[in-house]
């Protein structure tokens, strides 16, 4: 390995590593505070991820998370912040349990169907953010708050019995979806089922790097986002490139919640699981846009919700967990800072070691002439 690509994977390594510790020793800390332990929490949740039922609910959990934060990195190699994934996913998977509950199909039809109505709605939901920045210069991360706003009242919306919502009690639901639209998972036995769609979530994530290292639509999204003005003056027309990547930066935000809604749920109802897009922010961030590094962020950031839940009965506050993710946000943006002019640092003394190296034997080779002459 070049000595080039080992500093690159080395500076790759060291944001996330930093974030961790960081986030570790700061929770510690407010362990200490509160007159609790420091190490018992963290020996009980990692207990807990010996559990085979407990690692079926993290693989569910990640798989979630980890297409929202695809969608998100999306957005971050386009210098995009777009913030409305939450609102893209849950609007996304309201329109396919409609459309799951009022259309029968075979399931070799209506699986697609589902799929294809969630990339549209999420795609079209982030294309009006793209639309009104390309259009108007609005800033897609106000643009993407309300819209995340106004998807919530749409669902409500759609949510009325007399549109498309069926009252079950006091749980609002869009209805059972017909049968040829659930999606079978892999049978673990007494530990539970893992989601048939943690396969679309794998696919994905192939299908990111690909696109993004092999493909010319990827190096002109990497090229907008590294120098708008750059890739401009080589033929990329940035203004269509923001507008290709917030549409597919939704549509993949739009299929975050199928794995649980074809895999368990069956209906879009008020438990369905919210807040996703925003985890998805800090799990895009701690892999650094990766697709390796964020399925292991997105595993951590499920091991901690599903671990978590024990530390109740060991008289520790589960809130433990939400510190810490909290405290891994904030230090992976501080860390990677930090890394980020460390390796200038080093570029820079590097490119300075080369040229006086040059200048030294250009010099020498200066006077060998005179001496020769």
């Amino acid at each position: 390995m070049k000595k080039f690509d080992k500093e690159r994977l080395l500076l790759g390594v060291a944001g996330p590593v930093i974030a961790l510790v960081v986030a570790v020793a700061l929770t510690s800390v407010v362990l200490l505070a509160s007159g609790k332990s420091p190490f018992e929490p963290y020996s009980i949740m990692f207990q807990q991820a010996t559990y085979s039922d407990i690692q079926v609910l993290i693989i569910n959990q990640a798989s979630l998370y980890y297409i929202a934060a695809l969608a998100v990195a999306i957005g971050f190699r386009m210098n995009l912040f777009n913030i409305g994934v939450d609102g893209q996913y849950q609007l996304a998977a309201m329109m396919a349990a409609i459309v799951g509950a009022h259309v029968a199909l075979p399931a070799a039809l209506q699986v697609p169907l589902l799929i294809l109505t969630a990339v549209c709605t999420g795609a079209f939901w982030a294309g009006i953010a793209g639309v009104l920045k390309v259009t108007r210069g609005v800033s897609e991360v106000v643009a993407t708050i309300m819209l995340n706003a106004i998807a919530t009242s749409v669902i409500a919306y759609l949510w009325l019995p007399d549109v498309f919502g069926v009252k079950l009690g006091n749980n609002n639901t869009t209805g059972e979806m017909h049968k040829s639209g659930w999606v079978p998972g892999f049978d673990m036995g007494e530990s539970g089922e893992i989601y048939g769609l943690v396969i679309l979530a794998a696919v994905l994530g192939i299908g990111y790097w690909v696109v993004l290292n092999r493909t010319r639509f990827g190096f002109d999204l990497r090229a907008s986002g590294a120098s708008e003005s750059a890739a401009a003056a080589s033929g990329v027309d940035p203004k269509r490139m923001v507008l290709t990547a917030m549409l597919v930066s939704g549509a993949i935000a739009g299929l975050a919640g199928l794995p649980i809604l074809l895999g368990d749920t069956h209906t879009y109802s008020l438990n369905f699981p919210t807040g996703i897009g925003f985890l998805g922010i800090g799990i895009a961030l701690l892999g650094r846009n990766s697709p390796v590094g964020i399925a292991f962020a997105a595993l951590l950031w499920a091991w901690l919700d599903k671990a978590s839940p024990e530390l109740d009965f060991h008289g520790y506050d589960k809130e433990i967990a939400v510190i810490m993710q909290g405290l891994i946000v904030i230090a992976v943006v501080v860390s990677y800072e930090s890394v980020r002019e460390w390796g200038l640092r080093r570029q820079q003394r590097r490119v300075g070691a080369e040229l006086a190296a040059g200048h030294a034997l250009a010099t020498d080779n200066t006077q060998k002439e005179v001496a020769g002459r």
